[in-house]
């Protein structure tokens, strides 16, 4: 079953991109793993999926200890900073930075071992207050702030949309998270770049797509539902 839905989600996604003329190898698909098996991997492995995204740092690792080093793990989770070192050799991409606190953290850790971290900003663009994440006019000014860190590279933005059984209405929170992305590009600020775009999940990655995405991150999609009560 996991195979069949990473088939589903990839031909939904290249016709998303077929709609408004993108190439489908500019979006990657993020398996979201958080709460489930090192056995659900296992299967979504014999796929070609090797992005997986976990929301915890302690199962981040633990499953980086038992699973294939090839595999590309995501922070996709909020991320407190005594928690930031155990993140150091094993992640490939944290999407969750809201703070220059966090920031200084992660430069620390990753500098004691000679590493850079690859970076996204989180955005609060619907300004849900359920929601991590800084609002949208903060933004250039976080990326200043944090640019200047040697051992973090900032390579775009992410934000997580509203909940929602209509995916059209989080349309507006893509758009204005693309045109946020492309005046920050504009900017030409040392050590950033804006070439990462992660958003849209299982009930609205498609209309993300169509809106410019190159990162989404779909669980449920995928996996099926999740057992939070184990």
């Amino acid at each position: 079953m996991i195979l069949e839905n990473i088939k589903q989600v990839q031909k939904n996604i290249a016709e998303a991109c077929l709609r408004v003329g993108r190439n489908p190898e500019e979006v990657t698909l993020i398996a979201v793993s958080k709460t489930k098996p090192v056995s659900d991997i296992q299967e979504a492995l014999k796929s070609d999926i090797l992005d997986y995204g976990e929301n915890k740092v302690q199962e981040l690792a633990e499953k980086y200890d038992c699973l294939p080093k090839n595999i590309r793990w995501h922070m996709i989770g909020h991320l407190q900073r005594n928690k930031v070192k155990y993140l150091v050799g094993k992640t490939c991409l944290i999407h969750s930075v809201d703070s220059v606190r966090l920031a200084e953290q992660i430069e620390k850790e990753f500098a004691k071992k000679d590493l850079t971290a690859d970076v996204l900003i989180e955005v609060n663009m619907a300004k849900e207050e359920s929601k991590f994440g800084i609002t949208a006019g903060e933004t250039e000014d976080l990326i200043r702030s944090i640019s200047v860190f040697p051992h973090i590279r900032i390579r775009g933005l992410m934000t997580i949309a509203p909940y929602t059984d209509n995916p059209e209405t989080n349309r507006v929170f893509f758009r204005n998270m693309k045109k946020l992305s492309v005046d920050i590009s504009s900017k030409n600020i040392d050590n950033v770049s804006m070439d990462v775009l992660s958003m849209g999940m299982t009930g609205d990655y498609q209309v993300a797509v169509e809106e410019g995405a190159t990162l989404v991150r779909v669980g449920t999609g995928i996996f099926g539902e999740r057992n939070y009560n184990i």
